[in-house]
């Protein structure tokens, strides 16, 4: 005959395999939940990002930056004598130039000079003022005269 205390030993081994294996198992199908919600986020990250390039590449030209244009700051180059010729060839004062690129008169002197560099949200900007004509910027100050 076996000793109890073997018995009882082999009892609650079983019944603790038991509980383990309902723990893990339910511990395993919320993993694979996880695994399918991740999976189905990766998939519209990727869908979103696809759809923000394809904006990107069929945004008209216009000066304000959007959400498009701040992934591809890190691309964008600045030089302060560009700067100083395209307010030039516009034929803007710097305080019209500081409005159109969100900015103050007395940042944009500092840009061309070069004493400072402009943050990245003015670069998308002050990009855009390569594709701005004479009229366009005059048209884009009156409307931005008008709103506020």
């Amino acid at each position: 005959m076996t000793n109890i205390a073997t018995i009882l030993k082999a009892e609650i081994a079983r019944v603790a395999r038991k509980e383990v294996r309902n723990e893990v198992q339910g511990l395993k199908k919320a993993a694979s939940t996880y695994r399918t919600e991740l999976a189905a986020l990766k998939r519209r990250t990727q869908a979103l990002e696809q759809e923000l390039r394809r904006l990107g590449k069929t945004r008209s030209g216009g000066v304000a930056p959007t959400a498009a244009d701040d992934s591809s700051s890190q691309t964008l180059r600045f030089s302060a004598k560009g700067l100083a010729s395209q307010r030039q060839r516009l034929g803007l004062s710097a305080e019209d130039c500081g409005r159109l690129l969100g900015a103050s008169s007395q940042s944009v002197y500092n840009w061309e000079s070069g004493e400072t560099r402009p943050r990245a949200k003015h670069l998308p900007a002050i990009a855009a003022l390569k594709t701005l004509g004479k009229k366009k910027a005059i048209a884009v100050l009156a409307s931005m005269t008008k709103a506020g």
